[in-house]
């Protein structure tokens, strides 16, 4: 009986039927008018045309005129922005943490996207079309990220991968790989000086891996070293062509990483959550390092404790490429809030801020040629707000994800959300019998340990 009230309670939900709205032979041909443009690299073109063609810009003016059969949407009195990139996401995947060993980097959560995810579809509510999928922190060296776009109603998981996009995995220090590992498992790394103990092991011996397999190559060697799907990924991000995304909090570690760094010639890196990068704002653009950072979160756990809302205003003004992520399935509808907040507290202007949810994001992930602003020849993934998108009051009217509608107001699937009245009666889903009770408390339980372990241990924040 609980395995039938379980996969009607899941599987069951109306959020999960897709609207043929949403799916891939949409058009991705469109001239949008009368707009003002916020092209964040640029300037802000009042009463501007945006001529969408193959999923491309492919041209941006006034009075434009697109092809026969061209679809068109009158902008009149909204904004154009890029669409929203969040730099870590968790969402699309689950059971993020490898915590089997401190060094994972065989593993990717790029083999376990879910496309049915509803939180895709959330998330393009607010504007977000690109998402970096993180494995969690529980190991110094995790698995490798993915970079994905938001082509919800694809049911091809592979369909959301952003072709191209550089890869990335995910390091982490302090106090995640010290309790999971140390503390829990009894071995290497119990300590802060372990975390770096295990990375310099680590990346030592992908030198030696590296050396090895180039010295076969050459014929300086009868035989290659034996393959290593691990020392590969490793090797990679010495050689550059792995971009390393750290999750951190205290500036002592910081600087212990970028010291470690140094010394094996890993030039790009970027810090997440990051909490106490003011302190060490100018040392971090002394190395190209970028910051991810929260707008004003923080002490949820000891490490945490010392933090500031200004933490993104100082570390641009001193000049470090900075983003503001969500890490959460309900923060990133909103990514742009978070980003007035930075602008409230730091007195950044409109474009430092937008571009701390759009051009920043991607830099650090290697994707800036193709999204992250609105200039001709980038992908068309763009935001539609009613208002402008750092007033409290805007909201995402649509969202192209190259150049396909993924999300309309005005159209919003009925399947999509639920309008509930709060003032009538809900029938209960459950036979409040003995044997009732005892199915609605395990479905209690299931909705507690998901709404509170998910985050943060599937997070690892």
């Amino acid at each position: 009986m609980l395995a039938v009230l379980l996969t009607t309670f899941f599987l069951g939900s109306p959020a999960h039927a897709q609207s043929d709205k949403l799916r891939a032979n949409a058009p991705d041909d469109w001239l949008i008018t009368n707009a003002t443009v916020i092209t964040v690299t640029g300037e802000t073109l009042e009463n501007t045309d945006i001529l969408v063609r193959d999923g491309t810009i492919d041209e941006i003016g006034s009075d434009l005129s697109a092809p026969g059969g061209t679809e068109t949407y009158d902008a009149s009195g909204m904004f154009v922005m890029p669409g929203i990139i969040d730099a870590h996401s968790h969402i699309a995947v689950s059971s993020v943490n490898e915590a089997t060993a401190p060094v994972t980097a065989e593993v990717g959560v790029g083999d376990v996207i879910n496309p049915y995810d509803v939180n895709l579809y959330r998330a393009l509510a607010g504007g977000v079309t690109t998402s970096h999928l993180m494995h969690g922190s529980a190991n110094v060296i995790g698995g490798r990220n993915e970079t994905i776009k938001h082509r919800y109603g694809q049911t091809d998981p592979d369909a959301l991968r952003m072709d191209g996009a550089p890869r990335t995995i995910k390091f982490a220090l302090g106090e995640n790989p010290t309790r999971v590992h140390g503390e829990g498992n009894d071995v290497v790394p119990r300590t802060r000086m372990g975390v770096e103990r295990v990375i310099r092991d680590a990346l030592t011996k992908a030198r030696r891996y590296a050396a090895e397999k180039e010295a076969y190559e050459n014929g300086d060697a009868p035989a290659p070293p034996p393959h290593s799907e691990k020392m590969e990924v490793l090797a990679d991000i010495l050689a550059g062509e792995v971009l390393v995304q750290c999750h951190s909090y205290r500036a002592d570690e910081i600087l212990m990483l970028m010291q470690v760094f140094d010394d094996f010639g890993v030039e790009n890196f970027t810090f997440h959550h990051v909490n106490e990068g003011f302190k060490v704002a100018p040392e971090l653009a002394k190395h190209n390092a970028g910051a991810s950072v929260f707008s004003d979160w923080w002490a949820y756990k000891f490490e945490v404790y010392y933090s500031t809302a200004y933490n993104a205003a100082i570390l641009t003004d001193n000049g470090v490429t900075t983003s503001i992520n969500s890490d959460s399935p309900e923060l990133n509808r909103h990514l742009y809030h978070e980003a007035a907040k930075a602008q409230k507290y730091g007195g950044l202007t409109d474009q430092e801020a937008l571009s701390l949810i759009t051009i920043n994001p991607a830099k650090q992930l290697g994707i800036d040629d193709r999204v992250g602003s609105i200039e001709v020849g980038k992908d068309a993934d763009l935001a539609i707000f009613d208002a402008h998108p750092l007033s409290v009051y805007a909201v995402a009217q649509r969202t192209y994800v190259d150049g396909v509608v993924r999300f309309d107001r005005e159209n919003d699937p009925d399947d999509m959300r639920l309008r509930l009245d709060p003032e009538a009666s809900v029938e209960s889903a459950f036979d409040w019998s003995e044997t009732g009770t005892r199915h609605g408390r395990c479905l209690q339980d299931v909705g507690r340990y998901s709404s509170q372990g998910t985050t943060f241990w599937q997070s690892g924040r």
